[in-house]
């Protein structure tokens, strides 16, 4: 059960001062995408478990607590962005669920491929819903003064520019 938001909170302002207002430059967040999209086709080329480990990824990516990735994705870290809560509390695995769920569709969808005729239904309609909601997503990033798509959103974050 999920607590309510604050006024703050819901209208996706930050309640810490210390993130900076406006949007991160888009091209880089577009270039870490591509990176990070590049890893997801990289795993989801391993036998049986790939499309699995791929989504894993996707939805993990910005939560995992490795040295080499500072709580955010290779794609972010290569970039120099990273996304933030706007709670002030560290990026986790449920925070990075909640703002990266969307993504895991398209890997998962190929999971289902080689199970005849209804593994294709299934992937297909999986496919088209991940499509969709990717489009979405672009469109908010563009649309938002701040630059937050629907994941940061629900995860009440956004993405930052950094030093490191």
């Amino acid at each position: 059960m999920s607590r309510p938001l604050s006024p703050t909170e819901a209208s996706g302002e930050s309640s810490n001062p210390e993130i900076p207002a406006g949007k991160a430059d888009l091209g880089k967040r577009a270039l870490a995408m591509l990176i990070d999209g590049v890893i997801g086709a990289v795993l989801s080329m391993i036998m049986w478990i790939g499309p699995l480990l791929s989504a894993a990824y996707f939805v993990t990516r910005d939560g995992l607590d490795f040295d080499f990735m500072k709580g955010r994705s290779l794609g972010k870290r290569v970039m120099k962005l990273r996304p933030v809560r706007l709670d002030g509390g560290d990026m986790d695995l449920e925070t990075s669920f909640r703002r990266n769920w969307m993504f895991g569709l398209g890997a998962v969808s190929f999971f289902f491929e080689p199970i005849p005729i209804l593994g294709l239904i299934v992937a297909f309609f999986v496919g088209i819903a991940g499509l969709a909601i990717g489009l979405f997503e672009i469109y908010k990033v563009f649309s938002d003064g701040e630059g937050r798509r629907w994941g940061d959103s629900m995860g009440n974050t956004k993405v930052i520019e950094t030093a490191e």
